[in-house]
């Protein structure tokens, strides 16, 4: 994550506290608690940097075009999994979207699975919960609310067989090692991400990602995003009405 010079005091305002809590008496002390690879305080780090702006049916052009277009063309010519990787997966919303929408298309006995990440523990944990405030609903098609989820004591929660789609871990796209496993899926969802990514950093990850995928493959950004003149490895292609990167 990159914060600009002019943005350093929001930097500095998420960090105080946690630095006060360490019982470091500056940033510096608390730099080299950092350092160190303290795990709790880096989990703590996760949790007050994340951006947690999503919601269901954001952006859906993309996976209308996912469920109409790509996927039939995958299953009309081979029978093994696909597999979908969302990079990004916060606090639910993009990948449950996802299932939904491939059972809305009939697709949801097909073999395909669906791996959700995050480099935030909370985030994960409240993903696992599915359990969602009116927030997350407002792109969502009452139709698709009513059918997928049930009123509970703090929210809404959502259908099982939905929830059971979705394979969770957690990995840092700038690590490697967490990447390794995941971007050989035949689709990577990595929406409104690197726009909290320095130009170095979104080279890297995409590169990580273009290591590990096959020709054909797919990956999608968000529709503010664009990775044309950051990398070689891909080729903007227009999908029905939705855009996106194939692997060269």
């Amino acid at each position: 994550m990159f914060f600009v010079d002019s943005r350093l005091d929001i930097l500095l305002d998420k960090l105080e506290p946690l630095a006060q809590n360490a019982h470091c008496d500056s940033f510096l002390q608390y730099y080299y608690l950092l350092k160190d690879n303290n795990p709790e305080a880096w989990n703590r780090i996760w949790t007050a940097l994340s951006v947690l702006e999503t919601h269901f049916w954001r952006e859906t052009s993309q996976v209308e075009a996912f469920t109409s277009v790509i996927l039939p063309a995958w299953f009309a010519r081979r029978a093994m999994t696909f597999r979908i990787w969302c990079a990004a997966g916060a606090t639910g919303e993009e990948p449950y979207s996802i299932a939904m929408a491939l059972a809305e298309a009939g697709l949801g006995s097909h073999p395909i699975e669906i791996i959700g990440s995050d480099a935030n523990p909370a985030a994960l944990e409240a993903a696992k919960n599915a359990v969602y405030r009116e927030k997350s609903f407002r792109s969502l098609p009452l139709h698709l609310r009513q059918k997928y989820f049930s009123p509970v004591a703090n929210g809404s929660q959502l259908s099982a067989n939905i929830v059971q789609r979705i394979k969770w871990q957690r990995a840092n796209l700038s690590d490697s090692k967490d990447i390794a496993p995941l971007a050989s899926a035949q689709a990577i969802f990595c929406r409104n991400v690197f726009i909290y990514f320095s130009h170095h950093a979104i080279r890297q990850t995409v590169a990580g990602f273009a290591a590990r995928m096959s020709p054909g493959s797919h990956l999608f950004v968000g529709a503010s995003e664009s990775l044309l003149r950051l990398t070689t490895d891909f080729e903007l292609k227009e999908v029905a009405n939705a855009q996106a990167y194939v692997r060269i």
